[in-house]
């Protein structure tokens, strides 16, 4: 190895470290304040995509009755594939929900024999391998998170175990925030992620339409006046679906100038 490729490995390595140390800072202050909890498993499922180097993720929750919903992903590509396992009943995700160990497949052309629907589906939206994690505490498993590749090859062990402690606080901080009291509660605030899903998608429908942009840059686009904003995500999302707030001429931010207006919520730059 040479010195240049010494120095870009240490400078990786420390921008990992980085990424790492302030995901967890994150996830810590989950635990002591009010959280928005389908804004955190949305960012949840972006940092781990970010942090482990994979293209896309998706993160399911189980509902009141039992039954695995997805309410986050990060492209279209990936929630058509955790649509069709859903549906199909099979996938290394929901084996890894229902057995709470985490399911690597590094090569799904040849390893996800045991679920030809979602290989099916997985390998026609580009994706060669996936990793599920669980989100779990003391034996209660409560959802996964699934991270796809476009490349072969597993999760190396390092990056299995990034993956479950991220999972692990996260699941920590849901299952623990100050409000809740009783088994019920948990189970309604799950329920409300999942409703919460249903109106995100929506929104993500009427800024695609009104804004002739694509599904992806539309959630862009309503995450960032969310987050510029200090809203919830589910709140943008009603305001968008009911009419009372136009993303398309968003209000001017406190000491944001005239000519930077909206940037916060500007479409994504599109490649000729």
């Amino acid at each position: 190895m040479t010195k240049n490729e010494e120095n870009k490995k240490m400078m990786t390595t420390k921008t990992r470290e980085s990424k790492l140390s302030t995901a967890f800072v994150k996830l810590a202050d989950t635990l002591v304040t009010e959280f928005d909890v389908v804004d955190l498993l949305h960012w949840l499922v972006e940092r781990c995509t970010e942090i482990l180097d994979t293209q896309a993720g998706g993160l399911m929750l189980v509902d009141p009755t039992g039954q695995l919903q997805l309410v986050a992903s990060t492209s279209e590509e990936a929630e058509l594939v955790e649509i069709f396992q859903l549906a199909a009943g099979e996938g290394p995700c929901l084996d890894c929900f229902y057995t709470g160990i985490p399911v690597t497949v590094g090569n799904i052309e040849i390893d996800g024999g045991t679920w030809p629907t979602f290989s099916t589906e997985a390998l026609k939206q580009g994706f060669k391998s996936v990793h599920a994690t669980p989100l779990r505490l003391r034996g209660q498993v409560i959802g996964t998170m699934n991270l796809f590749s476009h490349q072969i090859g597993a999760l190396v062990p390092e990056d299995i175990a990034v993956a479950q402690a991220l999972a692990d606080v996260a699941t920590i901080g849901i299952l623990q925030e100050r409000h809740i009291r009783s088994a019920n509660v948990v189970a309604e605030q799950l329920q409300r992620a999942l409703d919460s899903r249903i109106l995100i998608e929506q929104a993500k429908g009427v800024l695609a339409a009104t804004m002739n942009t694509t599904m992806n840059d539309a959630f862009v686009i309503m995450r960032t006046y969310a987050r510029d904003r200090n809203l919830p995500l589910r709140q943008v999302a009603g305001d968008v679906v009911s009419g009372r707030i136009d993303l398309q001429n968003p209000p001017r931010l406190i000491g944001q100038s005239p000519t930077s207006q909206g940037r916060g919520a500007e479409l994504p730059a599109q490649i000729p």
